[in-house]
């Protein structure tokens, strides 16, 4: 499968600015130097705490933040100049969802435009064609044609996220950008979300960016998964590769803290929280440099790669 997007050496970096003249004196690194591959049909998790700078990447990759440094290549061609010709392709074939869906729409505008807004920017269609289409977006997230003459205040959250799907792959893109798509819903309005994100990826090959703090809810839906920190990542692999056997303690520590059901679980699971809390702060200096930094990641195999200071040595049966 081929890679139709690379995000090579990504940095947005923004100035702190002190003194009388208003000088820069610092900078916070929100994304320091990521690099990322998609391939048609695949989800990537990107998974990190709040103010981790996984947003930004998202923002950064459609255009919404400025980069300090690096490159986004489409289908062969830097598309990071908003000069290049290519620009409103890449535009029209990266789209996003955004966590706050009644935001992210027009008070003032009726549902039809919402939905044809994307039509009307990127294609010829007509408007009878554009009714169309809106319908049939509506029927794909399980909405009716009468959602089509009312406005976004008149439906539940879960309903507009279902609309914001559904705008997003109007113009069947090949990537979709989703942030935290489903983090203020109930969890069963979660599930009616995530599983037509999961359809219409079935239908149309659709690729997935989807950005979450719930580990959860991305193992659910990613074939491939980035664990950020602090601007960079500490861990990326596959699905199976992150989950079975996580390398770098961030990764243990987030994993660590996800809410177990079963009652045995539960207290095994405070019984390696603990350990894990007590594993980074005596050995933090193999995942972090004197400054805090995570370390460049290191290739541990096919399928998996960590930020560690020393390479794990592989050995029968697993990595030591």
């Amino acid at each position: 499968m081929s890679e139709f997007l690379t995000i090579e050496n990504l940095k947005v970096h923004y100035p702190i600015r002190s003194g009388f003249f208003n000088r820069i004196t610092d900078h916070v690194y929100a994304v320091d130097g990521v690099n990322l591959s998609f391939e048609s049909g695949k989800t990537y998790g990107l998974v990190g705490e709040s103010g981790s700078g996984k947003s930004t990447i998202g923002k950064a990759i459609i255009g919404l933040e400025k980069l300090t440094e690096g490159r986004i290549i489409y289908e062969g061609q830097d598309v990071s100049n908003s000069a290049t010709s290519r620009r409103s392709e890449y535009r029209r074939n990266v789209q996003m969802i955004f966590q706050d869906s009644l935001s992210s729409f027009n008070p003032k505008k009726r549902i039809i435009d919402i939905l044809a807004e994307p039509m009307r920017n990127f294609s010829n269609m007509t408007s009878d064609e554009e009714k169309r289409k809106s319908i049939e977006l509506l029927e794909i997230v399980g909405l009716t044609e009468e959602a089509l003459h009312k406005y976004p205040h008149e439906f539940s959250g879960g309903q507009r996220q279902r609309i914001g799907v559904a705008r997003a792959v109007a113009l069947n893109p090949k990537l979709v950008i989703a942030d935290e798509p489903v983090s203020a819903l109930d969890l069963s309005v979660q599930a009616q979300v995530l599983n037509f994100m999961q359809r219409i990826q079935d239908e149309f090959g659709v690729s997935y960016l989807f950005i979450s703090h719930d580990l959860g809810v991305v193992k659910h839906m990613s074939d491939e998964i980035a664990i950020m920190y602090h601007g960079r990542f500490t861990e990326y692999g596959t699905n199976q590769e992150i989950y079975s056997n996580p390398l770098h303690i961030y990764t243990r520590r987030l994993l660590s803290a996800i809410p177990q059901v079963d009652p045995n679980n539960r207290e095994q699971n405070k019984i390696n929280r603990l350990r894990v809390e007590k594993e980074y702060r005596e050995e933090a200096s193999q995942y972090f440099d004197g400054e805090g930094k995570v370390y460049d990641l290191q290739k541990v195999n096919e399928d998996h790669y960590v930020a560690l200071k020393d390479i794990p040595t592989p050995v029968e049966g697993g990595i030591r």
